[in-house]
């Protein structure tokens, strides 16, 4: 077996050095904490479901969650997809039938299966991985300082940042640290907004004017709205739970390792 030397010149052994550790619960970093925790496979996958993309996010994946998401924005206003979906929806399929793009709804089809396969798939392995994490107990920096940001362990309050997403979309993210998602949100939402003219919209009805408030909404892009808000009200608030949760696991090892048991005999 070989042997490392220290600075002593005296030898030691691999078995005698301090195993590091496999994996980690979390990643603390100046804008977001990428963490592991427990997840519902089927949830998860009903968010992939509801919109592509917003299952990958919930799993920090951002690479494949913004490729997908970017691509549902695409190729749905290329098929007319939430049109179709809507005139189904009130019974007149033939009209659906008419906005539909064949050529366009094919090419949808594909990458929509595995956005749910995936995030479903992933799900399952990455429970496994908490469990071995959780097993290992790997120490977790609580605090970050940087150019940027600053970011620190702490409990938030669960309804405050579900509150903040109610009003402005992509608030309650920031309130719980996860800036890169929230920054995204916030800036999707706008574009979505726009796109819808919700804007418009309001300042007709506003004026009391809802036949000109009914005429300018676009129903494509309006549709996207409920899966972004449903989704964001969800994950913001089970977010905080989590981060709660992690906090709590932090703080717990740090005083078994820093502090004496409380059976400890002083000495006389």
């Amino acid at each position: 077996m070989k042997h490392q030397w220290n600075i002593n010149g005296k030898g030691t052994s691999p078995m005698s050095m301090p195993a590091k550790p496999r994996r980690t619960r979390a990643n603390l970093n100046q804008f977001s904490i990428g963490q592991l925790h427990f997840r519902n496979p089927w949830v998860v996958a009903f968010f992939s479901f509801a919109y592509p993309g917003f299952g990958h996010l919930m799993q920090h994946r951002y690479a494949p969650a913004f490729i997908l998401i970017g691509w549902e924005l695409f190729i749905n206003n290329m098929a007319q997809l939430n049109v179709g979906i809507l005139y189904s929806m009130i019974g007149d399929f033939d009209m659906a039938k008419q906005v539909l793009s064949d050529k366009w709804l094919i090419l949808y089809v594909g990458i929509y299966m595995l956005s749910i396969w995936d995030s479903y798939r992933t799900t399952v392995d990455l429970n496994k991985q908490y469990i071995l994490a959780d097993r290992e107990d790997a120490e977790i920096s609580g605090f970050v300082i940087g150019a940027w940001d600053i970011n620190y362990m702490d409990k938030r309050k669960p309804w405050v940042a579900m509150m903040w997403s109610v009003l402005v979309p992509g608030l309650g993210h920031l309130y719980v640290h996860k800036v890169i998602i929230g920054f995204f949100i916030f800036g999707y939402t706008v574009l979505i907004l726009n796109g819808a003219n919700i804007p418009l919209a309001i300042k007709y009805s506003m004026l009391g004017d809802f036949m000109q408030a009914k005429a300018v909404i676009h129903m494509q892009w309006l549709m996207y709205l409920p899966s972004i808000y449903f989704f964001i009200l969800y994950d913001a608030y089970i977010s905080s739970i989590e981060y709660n949760i992690l906090c709590e696991k932090e703080l717990s090892r740090y005083l078994r390792q820093n502090y004496q048991h409380p059976h400890f005999e002083l000495p006389v």
